[in-house]
């Protein structure tokens, strides 16, 4: 039912942010926010809570673009130059790595293959699709389910 909106939302995003790549990206985590709510309890107004989403996640992002533009250089040289991630942060990120590995590894290879080149090469759903030989509406989809399951693996597994 939701992803009857899927289109609809990243046009309406596209011309609010002028950049489709950007919208595409604040549609996924909007999907990926609202599945992970279904799960708990309805919803009554589906596509109104989809794009009430969408505009808080593009909302968060200009915030958090302000506030890293208004911050001086010599704070951010003097604070990241001298960052080093503690052991425990770096097996955490390890661990991480690896359950998103084994979570990417159960889907099947044509919705592992449309989010990794979506998250990693950075191609578009168009070129993903003509790429892989399927419909648009089909990478979409993949990449929403691929986010998904994703994240319920991984909680899952963290929660074990």
């Amino acid at each position: 039912m939701l992803e009857n909106y899927y289109r609809e939302l990243v046009s309406f995003l596209s011309a609010r942010l002028g950049n489709a790549q950007a919208a595409e990206d604040v549609v996924h985590d909007a999907y990926v926010r609202v599945l992970e709510r279904t799960a708990a309890e309805p919803i009554e107004q589906p596509r109104a809570f989809l794009y009430r989403t969408a505009l808080n996640l593009v909302i968060d992002g200009h915030r958090r673009n302000t506030l890293r533009q208004i911050e001086p250089l010599d704070v951010l040289d003097t604070e990241e130059r001298f960052f080093s991630p503690s052991p425990q942060v770096l097996i955490d990120h390890g661990q991480r790595l690896e359950m998103l590995q084994r979570a990417l590894a159960e889907l099947p290879a044509a919705c592992r293959d449309s989010f990794l080149l979506r998250k990693l090469e950075g191609l578009s759903h168009l070129e993903i699709a003509e790429r892989l030989g399927v419909s648009r509406s089909v990478v979409e989809k993949n990449i929403v389910n691929a986010m998904k399951h994703c994240r319920v693996r991984i909680r899952m597994w963290d929660n074990a």
